[in-house]
């Protein structure tokens, strides 16, 4: 988390954009990945992303830029332009499994990476079943890593509403994994 960028951006925006962009890109790209489902289209969604950022933040006095919580107003503004093009484009999904490898996210080996690439396919699969509300939550908070205060002002809730939506959300996706690991467990003992 960057702790500097809001006094970085209110003493010169200009100057502060850039250290802003570095460490929230991965932010906006990943929301933009989860509703476009497209690399480049993210790529276009992050970029407006920070375009629409940079003017509102113009806008702003110092004291306002200071008081902000970075991730999740660039998040809401993330998942505000990809809710709009997802109304023009029709259905949304979650592609966790063609995001970058995370550095130090364990071997580099080909195996290593297909297990990976494997687990992070289960749980968009489980995460897609999710009603939208419960799935935004648990993305935004569990694979972006958004704080509850962040997560509140991305998602325009209370923070009470979002830490519920969150337990919620991880609950049915908990249930919905045992219910996955049931059904393969009852498959296996029934090919035996």
């Amino acid at each position: 988390m960057c702790t500097n960028c809001p006094d970085e951006l209110a003493r010169d925006l200009d100057g502060g954009f850039a250290m802003f962009v570095a460490h929230h890109q991965d932010l906006a790209f990943g929301i933009g990945l989860r509703v476009t489902k497209d690399r480049a289209e993210a790529e276009d969604l992050a970029q407006e992303t920070f375009i629409r950022a940079y003017r509102a933040l113009r806008a702003y006095d110092a004291e306002r830029i200071r008081g902000l919580h970075l991730r999740g107003w660039l998040a809401r503004i993330a998942l505000n332009l990809g809710r709009n093009r997802a109304r023009d484009a029709g259905p949304a999904g979650l592609p966790l499994e063609s995001a970058p490898d995370v550095p130090g996210s364990g071997s580099s080996e080909p195996h290593a990476v297909a297990q990976r690439r494997e687990a992070a396919r289960f749980w968009t699969c489980l995460l897609e079943t999710l009603p939208p509300r419960y799935r935004r939550a648990v993305a935004l908070r569990h694979v972006d890593g958004l704080s509850y205060p962040e997560l509140a002002a991305a998602l325009d809730r209370p923070l009470g509403t979002v830490k519920s939506d969150v337990h919620r959300g991880v609950s049915l996706l908990r249930a919905a994994y045992e219910q996955s690991i049931e059904a393969d467990e009852t498959m296996r003992e029934v090919t035996r």
